[in-house]
């Protein structure tokens, strides 16, 4: 981004506004589930909602957010943590006024930095948390524990599965390795390329009360995604499918799954006491980083 659209953005941004951004981290217990396409979608129908929102991807040297959107990004979190730009200088526009960050390659992972990086990155998180409603990181599959640092400082994550039982088993390990770190992390489910209501309602039940019982958590159910063309075409095209075909049953239940999470907010209406920069820097100082 060419200085002068940085600082168009940046003023954009400014709001009087005491408010934080709710972070929330999409996970998965295996690639290969269309977490990041639900990322994408899900970040594209909460602008459609009016919310003000930042996606960044954080599958670093994997991440395909740019991709999912048809767009390229000029610079991404590595150019930021390499060259120590700015965090408006790596900032896309994409559609539905969606602001997003790609991962970009040249690192082995984000969560490995030394100690300088990762205090440039807390503080340049911290120029954009009071600015969006929302601000989403599309983790990488699976969970080591530099990542899981980040996860346990959203506010909430996401975790994305689909009704095959190797995935269903991969999702468990996830949350089981999630809340051995914290046990009152907010836990949503997402049961992605269900081909039955129905069936699709069951696993989740079950998978809900397999949880309860062995990790003694209630996760909380989100909602269940259809098997649809719509979505091959829309990656095919490199398209979001909410944009692409927003006709298709795929982004009818986006907007629906959407709607869904925005209306349990409203009911919750928790505020935290601490920030999502203040969480990971206790987190990291802990691990001894």
């Amino acid at each position: 981004m060419i200085p002068d659209q940085a600082e168009s953005l940046r003023r954009k941004l400014e709001i009087n506004n005491v408010k934080q951004a709710k972070t929330i981290s999409f996970v998965s217990g295996k690639g290969g589930v269309g977490k990041s396409n639900i990322a994408v979608n899900f970040s594209l129908e909460l602008c459609n909602q009016g919310q003000k929102v930042l996606l960044v991807d954080l599958d670093i040297g994997m991440g395909n957010v740019d991709i999912l959107l048809g767009l390229q990004a000029k610079k991404t979190i590595v150019d930021m943590l390499e060259d120590e730009l700015p965090i408006y200088d790596i900032m896309e526009l994409g559609p539905n006024n969606l602001h997003y960050i790609a991962g970009g390659s040249g690192l082995s992972t984000l969560f490995s930095i030394n100690q300088q990086k990762m205090d440039y990155f807390l503080m340049q998180y911290n120029e954009v948390i009071k600015k969006y409603d929302y601000i989403i990181f599309d983790m990488g599959a699976g969970a080591t524990h530099g990542s899981i640092d980040f996860v346990l400082a959203s506010d909430e994550c996401i975790v994305i599965t689909t009704p095959e039982p190797t995935s269903i088993t991969d999702a468990y390990s996830m949350i089981k390795f999630i809340i051995g770190f914290k046990k009152t992390m907010p836990i949503y489910v997402v049961l992605n390329r269900s081909d039955n209501v129905k069936k699709g309602l069951m696993t989740v039940n079950r998978f809900q009360k397999l949880i309860a019982q062995f990790l003694g958590v209630n996760i909380k159910f989100l909602g269940i995604l259809p098997e649809d063309k719509a979505v091959t075409s829309a990656v095919i095209r490199q398209a979001p499918f909410a944009i692409q075909n927003n006709k298709s049953n795929i982004a009818k239940s986006i907007k629906q799954l959407t709607e869904n999470y925005r209306d349990r907010q409203v009911a919750i209406n928790v505020k935290e006491s601490s920030t999502f920069v203040e969480r990971l820097k206790g987190l990291l100082g802990n691990r001894g980083r």
